[in-house]
């Protein structure tokens, strides 16, 4: 079942990464009628605030309005569904949904180091641990109830091989496409504090781990220091990421670093890092198989912690870095060569080629930003500079790769699994579409 997961409803009380919905938004005002219930807008921002949360995204208001509609369309199903599940006298214990609290809760504690840490968690919040199990022991109820009439009603199938061979030829239209991609060589041009500001904030970052080796937690010393908002509560956990997923610095000390030792203060666009690594794991693929890297061997995620402490910028700081940038992209357009002002400014600190070049890089991984910038350009172009979170980038366009159909032996190995993924999926709508024909449901919101 397409459902954001009760999980998140307890784990998501302690994400900070994405703005609480504001009084306007948490007005209870009915987005929809459910033959005799309703769904309130609170219950959709909040849940939209949830999902932002957990998956630290940050999409735009386009992507944000379509995520609404289809959280919405999902609290309209579950409520069909457990209204179904009532009618046809499906019950869960009490040993099941406190089993389920229980391990969510338990997560949520290790997730914010201590159980020190997470009652402080609870006292930001307004909650006590009693009044957190009570307030989600319906929701969770409710979606066991759910997904017990979902696997009754619509078991999971699996595909052979040759019928998920024969679906791919047949329903092309099913699949996903590789997105276009363009190979661009880029300046960056990174807004930088002075010295003194720079040595100020890595002297504090020596502090944090000078406190860790006289033997404070490492989460309390997060909790009370990190400036990372989406961690910092967390105990700096940042869950697991592979390679080129981080910044470089970031991802080379992580990486080369000894489990369960605290790097020295690494330096990146964002400020000073503290990182403890905790644990590796290999990249599965859909079909639950081991991922090989390019170059043959086992694709790995790794399991980190950090603490941030940021090196302060201000106004004068970010003017000076935006007026180069618009020199030496005036200077590109011009038809300067754009390999010798790489050279000479650009402080990209990514994999690239001589002449800054990133090679092919998918659109669809791009940042919306710098996806639009890079829209429009012809090869051999020069974009405007475009923002981010590393600086000011100026891109050359090289070359470009229409978006295409995968080939078949491009997705073979993971084909039976994506198929069944695909028929499992139309069985369910098609199910919940019965139940949605037979009930009486009226969406208010806009």
């Amino acid at each position: 079942m397409k459902s954001i997961g009760w999980a998140l409803v307890v784990l998501a009380l302690f994400a900070t990464v994405a703005p609480r919905p504001s009084a306007a938004q948490r007005l209870d005002g009915i987005a929809a009628v459910v033959n005799d219930d309703v769904v309130l807008q609170s219950d959709v921002e909040e849940q939209l605030y949830l999902f932002l949360s957990r998956s630290q995204s940050r999409p735009d208001s386009a992507a944000i309005d379509t995520l609404r509609q289809e959280i919405l369309d999902q609290l309209i199903d579950e409520k069909l569904i457990v209204a179904e599940a009532e009618r046809q006298g499906l019950k869960v214990t009490q040993d099941e949904v406190d089993t389920q609290v229980n391990q969510a809760i338990s997560d949520a504690r290790k997730r914010l180091g201590s159980d020190a840490a997470f009652q402080e968690q609870l006292q930001r919040e307004n909650l006590t641990e009693a009044q957190l199990r009570q307030k989600y022991d319906r929701e969770v109820r409710r979606q066991l109830m759910a997904q017990r009439l979902v696997q009754k009603q619509v078991p999971p199938q699996k595909v052979t091989p040759a019928e998920a061979e024969a679906f791919f030829k047949e329903h092309p239209d099913k699949f996903p496409k590789v997105p276009a991609e363009l190979r661009v060589a880029v300046i960056q041009i990174p807004v930088e504090a002075d010295s003194a500001t720079r040595m100020a904030a890595r002297k504090r970052a020596l502090e944090a781990k000078k406190r860790i080796a006289a033997g404070e937690k490492f989460a309390k010393v997060a909790d009370e220091m990190s400036e990372d908002p989406g961690s910092a509560h967390s105990g700096g956990d940042l869950g697991f990421f592979g390679r080129q997923q981080m910044d470089p610095e970031f991802e080379k000390a992580a990486f080369s670093l000894p489990l369960h030792k605290v790097s020295d203060p690494v330096a990146t666009p964002f400020g000073w890092h503290l990182i403890e690594p905790l644990e590796y794991d290999t990249l599965k693929t859909v079909a639950g198989k081991d991922s090989i890297d390019a170059s043959g061997h086992l694709a790995v995620e790794l399991h980190a912690r950090h603490i941030l402490i940021r090196v302060k910028l201000n106004e004068a700081d970010a003017e000076r870095a935006r007026k180069l940038a618009d020199s030496v992209r005036a200077r590109a357009a011009k038809g300067e060569d754009f390999a010798e002002l790489v050279k000479k400014y650009s402080q990209f600190q990514g994999p690239a080629a001589p002449g800054g070049d990133l090679g092919f890089i998918s659109m669809g991984s791009v940042q919306p930003q710098i996806r639009e910038g890079l829209a429009d350009v012809p090869v051999g172009g020069v974009t405007d500079v475009l923002p981010n979170q590393a600086g000011f980038n100026i891109f050359k366009v090289l070359d470009k790769r229409a978006e295409r159909p995968y080939t078949l032996e491009e997705i073979k190995d993971d084909l039976p699994v994506v198929v069944a993924q695909i028929r499992n999926r139309e069985r369910y709508d098609a199910w919940v579409k019965t139940l949605r024909d037979k009930s009486h449901v009226e969406i208010r919101s806009s």
